[in-house]
């Protein structure tokens, strides 16, 4: 599938680090640094723009690797990027370890990736067709 993006940062466009990878890392682009404190969060420009098609959304993740080491996060994840949105990608990260964390420009800050969705029509009825699991919510398998 082919996607029109506008780069307005200095970095290369997202791409697939390797041929399995669901993910693109997308990059902060940032004019000096930005220092997240404890439990701060903020809003992070990427400098991209996207043109996706209809009926297929993008999904801005955690990297894991982020989050592990340094205990940084994306607030709304995964936060979802509509067909129809064509304003910059800005990434909403969180620091939620116990120091300072500085991000730098062209620094790999989430990951996204492309799904495809489904429009769906609601058909109201009165009751639903019994299933094995049945109302059974949280904790409900009794799995560890």
């Amino acid at each position: 599938m082919e996607v029109k993006i506008v780069n307005n940062s200095d970095n290369p466009l997202p791409a697939y680090s390797t041929p399995y990878s669901a993910g693109m890392d997308l990059r902060a682009s940032l004019d000096r640094p930005v220092t997240l404190k404890p439990l701060q969060r903020e809003l992070i420009p990427t400098g991209l723009f996207i043109e996706l098609p209809a009926g297929y959304e993008a999904q801005i993740r955690p990297r894991s690797g982020l989050a592990l080491n340094k205990g940084i996060s994306v607030v709304n994840t995964p936060g979802t990027i509509d067909a129809d949105y064509r304003g910059e990608i800005g990434i909403i990260l969180i620091n939620l370890s116990d120091e300072d964390f500085v991000v730098e420009n062209g620094e790999r800050i989430c990951q996204m990736v492309i799904n495809k969705v489904e429009a769906i029509q609601w058909s109201q009825v009165n009751s639903l067709e019994e299933s094995e699991r049945g109302a059974g919510g949280f904790g409900h398998t009794g799995t560890n």
